[in-house]
């Protein structure tokens, strides 16, 4: 399983570990993921995704699952949360139709 996070894309970085008499070896820091079930308003249904803390904090921000999802680019989205945001604009795609007809 991998480390990153599936909505922002986000994974470990590399850096160093520095001793008090300035020695640096290699190091690598890891994204602080957390399983999280998140509620899609339009779509109704609930999905099980890693993802970091500060991604939560965002996704509260922008006022939930489906706005993150829509303006979020899908290169750092993972295949599961493409698949998530391809509903999405079906879902939309198909209520703009019938409230246009």
């Amino acid at each position: 399983m991998s480390r990153r996070c599936e909505l922002t894309g986000v994974g470990p970085m590399v850096g160093h570990n520095v001793s008090h008499s300035n020695i640096k070896s290699k190091r690598r820091f890891l994204p602080a993921l957390s399983p999280t079930t998140l509620h899609s308003d339009s779509l109704g249904q609930k999905f099980k995704l890693r993802i970091t803390n500060a991604a939560l904090r965002t996704i509260d921000f922008r006022g939930g699952l489906d706005p993150f999802l829509l303006g979020a680019k899908d290169e750092d989205l993972s295949a599961n949360a493409l698949k998530i945001k391809k509903q999405l604009k079906a879902k939309a795609k198909a209520a703009a139709a019938s409230t246009a007809a």
